[in-house]
């Protein structure tokens, strides 16, 4: 049964996938912020400047089924190779 805001079957699903995408995403800047004893605004500035966002909406389907503390992990691994790859270009 589609809920009446639904247009087409699975709309809702895809909304709900997609809240839950940013949900991980806000745990994990606050998380990010605690452990790397900076602000929220700044893990922002890091998160946006090294697509990490695109990166967690990318692997969701595997991030979601691990704990914050892991994907975490897996994120700073992720900018360590940015930043390794942004030093071979410049």
């Amino acid at each position: 049964m589609m809920n009446s805001r639904c247009k087409t079957k699975g709309a809702c699903n895809d909304m709900s996938e997609r809240l839950q995408i940013i949900f991980m995403q806000a745990r994990l800047v606050r998380l990010a912020a605690d452990k790397w004893d900076t602000s929220i605004s700044k893990v922002n500035g890091i998160f946006a400047q090294k697509n990490v966002y695109h990166y967690i909406n990318n692997y969701w389907g595997i991030f979601h089924v691990e704990g914050d503390n892991a994907v975490l992990d897996d994120i700073e691994r992720y900018i360590g190779r940015r930043d390794q790859d942004d030093q071979l270009t410049n």
